[in-house]
């Protein structure tokens, strides 16, 4: 099994410090939606962990979080992505669950829903909060981010084991060898 944790805002989609709320706020990051498909036909099982305080905190309405992930869906699939399931957090950071990153709660449940083992596990995000949940699992941590250059030094909150991407699209060329490309249609034959 090779499981696949993402986070969304950053990792797929462009983010900012606002909650996004509408449909339309979401905007896939260059690169990404292709980079999921990549891995689910490398076998891959991807699913996205996120935290989504804005519903705890009333500032986000639960029919809009769904309409949004909705339009993921449907651009995943125009892209012949799949996400398998969206686990998220609905707690405001003041509530003390376990679930909301960087505690590990909403990760270990996802292991346990797949039968992952640490080794088989990719945690895969543009935040600390999500590493460091990761970190927990004993999985491997990889780092996207436009702004961290290859071999710079991660600030303090990030555990050490994190290995840092330009992006999710260049993450998974180094995961995934080159796809072959399709044979030559023979001669007299349609495309």
């Amino acid at each position: 099994m090779k499981l696949a944790i993402l986070d969304r805002d950053g990792t797929l989609n462009a983010a900012d410090d606002s909650f996004l709320q509408a449909p339309e706020s979401w905007v896939a990051l260059p690169g990404a939606l292709e980079a999921v498909a990549r891995l689910n036909r490398g076998g891959w099982h991807v699913v996205l962990a996120t935290n989504q305080a804005g519903l705890g905190l009333g500032e986000v309405a639960m029919g809009d979080l769904n309409a949004l992930h909705a339009k993921m869906h449907r651009a995943l699939a125009a892209a012949g992505a799949r996400i398998e399931a969206v686990f998220y957090c609905p707690h405001a950071p003041d509530e003390g669950c376990d679930c909301r990153q960087p505690a590990p709660g909403l990760m270990r449940q996802i292991a346990e829903r797949y039968g992952a083992e640490s080794h088989e596990t990719w945690v895969i995000g543009s935040c600390a909060a999500h590493l460091q949940a990761g970190a927990h699992l004993g999985a491997h941590l990889h780092l996207v981010c436009a702004q961290t250059a290859a071999g710079q030094a991660l600030p303090p909150e990030f555990p050490p084991q994190v290995h840092a991407h330009a992006s999710l699209a260049e993450l998974v060329a180094s995961l995934l060898p080159a796809e072959p490309l399709p044979p030559p249609s023979p001669p007299g034959s349609l495309p």
